[in-house]
């Protein structure tokens, strides 16, 4: 009877130290969270980016007058905002005049967070550059921003930050592959955002109109749209045009793509 009732609390030890396992790799409790993170990454990034202005030669650049800006997410619409992980994305904003955002209005960083509040964060080498850099002075040095580390107070300020930013609707398909019928698809991404995407897409071959399809994604998921109508033989490629109603187009609200159908 003993020997059981010691296999009866080793079971339940098990089930508790199993349930608080879940609960930390959900983030329950944790101190890592969204307001602390973009509070901490904003201000990081902005006293890292005045560094690299300086060795650029770049004058003017303060933190300051950065008014540098994030949006952090983890793991899309399907998770908490909270918790440690290694699937946190960070929309950032800043104005430099010497390298303006593009039409979104910001960059994006992938975040590891580790649950003691410090991160790795890696910018966009389209808007941080690569790392290194050629300073003013024509020499190779590391570029700050190209990937940073920070930490934060795991007891600072925990009132969301009211930043936000839309998510980016991207066509992701580069070929066309048609079905034995002729029928085409094509693979849309909406990213990391406060909106998700929505709209439409038509096709249209030369003057033949291939359908109409709408969208509904949330942040960080993808889909296949599949329209209607066949492609005319002898058609050599598809126009598409993408309208969005909530998130933003990588040309605005109205984006239009072609893509070429492959050789008969």
């Amino acid at each position: 009877m003993r020997r059981f009732i010691i296999t009866v609390l080793l079971a339940l030890v098990a089930v508790v130290a199993v349930s608080g396992a879940v609960l930390a790799g959900t983030g329950g409790g944790s101190s890592v969270t969204q307001p602390r993170l973009e509070r901490s990454l904003s201000a990081n990034f902005a006293n890292l980016y005045a560094d690299q202005a300086k060795l650029l030669g770049h004058t003017g650049i303060t933190p300051a007058s950065l008014n540098a800006k994030a949006m952090c997410d983890k793991g899309g619409a399907v998770e908490d905002n909270i918790g440690p992980g290694s699937n946190w994305n960070c929309l950032v904003s800043w104005t430099d005049p010497n390298n303006p955002m593009p039409l979104e209005g910001y960059g994006k960083f992938e975040v590891q967070v580790h649950s003691n509040g410090c991160y790795t964060a890696g910018g966009p080498s389209r808007l941080v550059g690569f790392q290194t850099i050629t300073d003013a002075k024509g020499n190779e040095v590391t570029n700050p921003v190209y990937e940073f580390d920070g930490c934060f107070d795991p007891k600072g300020d925990n009132t969301p930050t009211g930043t936000q930013f839309p998510s980016l609707l991207n066509v992701t398909t580069t070929t066309l592959v048609p079905s034995a019928d002729r029928k085409i698809s094509l693979q849309l991404s909406c990213g990391t955002g406060s909106t998700g995407c929505q709209g439409t897409v038509a096709a249209k071959a030369g003057d033949t109109d291939l359908g109409t399809v709408p969208v509904d994604l949330p942040e960080e998921q993808t889909a296949n749209l599949h329209f209607p109508t066949p492609v005319p033989a002898g058609a050599d490629s598809v126009t598409f045009t993408i309208t969005t109603t909530k998130g933003t187009g990588s040309k605005g609200p109205v984006t239009e793509t072609s893509l070429d159908m492959p050789p008969s």
